[in-house]
């Protein structure tokens, strides 16, 4: 899928003097706004717990009644990953301290510490579409050539962690119950204290709820919503940087506007969806200024020209980004494994 140039939908500078025009343009949706964001936890923690309890009735009754609402529930844990997301770049609310109390509670109900995801997030905002930057809060993704020169063993555990299987239905459930309750060794003292308090409150909320409605009810619901809204956020931030046209430079060359609005979709998806989602799927907007509350991000882009030009990527469409391996420098675009064969074969051309 190609992908509009950025200098070719953004002009260097603005009315102001030295001033690029997206800043201008992006500051004036950067202000949070208290009542929208109050509403927005209300509508989106009172129909979760009212889900739960629901769930919990439901397994004495029928699983079948129990399924459809865990994944309607799975659906408000995602929004409630979204509202922990702006927490962490402080866009949801105005107050630093309102932000962060938000994104510690959020952080428990998604089983995410909230500083140490926010020190591996700022990393990939910074490093998103940077070959030579990669490796913290992304997806694993290998060159052609990087892949090429690999090991039997490293080829191998790539291609296990690329398996569609393994990277949307046991990775979610891996990362989310297993890995984030560890600290990362390159996290400072806050980031470590923030994986630890974190463990303590889960399991403070998992004996609570199993006093109340039986060990067995609690795994099983919760387990089953871990494992429903990861993959759908796995799936999420996989499609947002993960497809045929997308952004990815040497340092040298890596530049901020680019990686953001050719390296991050404009995932248009229904209206339902969109909403459960939190207008995550306007990702372009999001990296070129994650200031923006996910409240104003339609907001942002139907209002101004700039962001127009900016092809979508539909819910059809981008099931194509499954089978997208690798990415090809020499071509500049996302490629499968089958590519490999024309680089094995240039390759041997050359040496005769």
């Amino acid at each position: 899928m190609s992908r509009t140039k950025s200098e070719d939908i953004a002009p260097a500078t603005s009315g102001q003097k030295g001033t690029p025009a997206w800043k201008t343009i992006v500051a004036r949706y950067q202000q949070p706004a208290l009542w929208r964001g109050i509403w927005q936890v209300v509508n989106t923690l009172v129909p979760y717990a009212v889900l739960w309890y629901l769930m919990y009735l439901s397994l004495s009754v029928s699983y079948w009644l129990t399924v459809p609402l865990l994944l309607l529930a799975g659906g408000f844990l995602v929004r409630v990953f979204i509202i922990f997301h702006d927490c962490g770049h402080g866009s949801f609310f105005k107050s630093k301290v309102a932000n962060d109390v938000m994104g510690m509670i959020a952080g428990v109900l998604c089983f995410t510490p909230y500083y140490r995801w926010r020190w591996e997030h700022a990393v990939h905002h910074s490093s998103s579409g940077d070959l030579d930057r990669r490796g913290t809060g992304d997806v694993w993704t290998l060159t052609v050539q990087e892949y090429l020169e690999a090991s039997r063993w490293k080829r191998f555990s790539y291609r296990l962690a690329r398996n569609p299987i393994v990277l949307f239905v046991l990775a979610p459930l891996i990362l989310f119950v297993i890995i984030e309750r560890f600290p990362n060794g390159k996290g400072g003292l806050r980031e470590r204290l923030s994986v630890h308090l974190t463990n303590l409150f889960i399991l403070l909320v998992a004996i609570g709820l199993s006093r109340l409605v039986g060990w067995k009810a609690y795994l099983i619901i919760q387990i089953a919503l871990v494992m429903i809204a990861g993959s759908a956020g796995v799936w999420l931030f996989y499609v947002q940087h993960q497809f045929e046209g997308a952004y990815w430079e040497r340092r040298e060359h890596w530049d901020y506007v680019k990686a953001a609005l050719q390296g991050s979709s404009f995932y248009k998806l229904p209206k339902i969806l969109q909403w459960f989602s939190g207008n995550i799927g306007f990702h372009h907007i999001h990296h070129l200024s994650p200031r923006i509350p996910n409240y104003h991000l339609e907001k942002c882009h139907r209002a101004e020209p700039l962001f127009h030009s900016v092809k979508a990527v539909t819910l059809f469409s981008s099931l194509k980004s499954i089978g997208f391996r690798l990415w090809d420098e020499q071509r500049g675009k996302m490629v499968g494994y089958s590519a490999l064969a024309g680089v094995r074969g240039q390759a041997e051309t050359r040496q005769r």
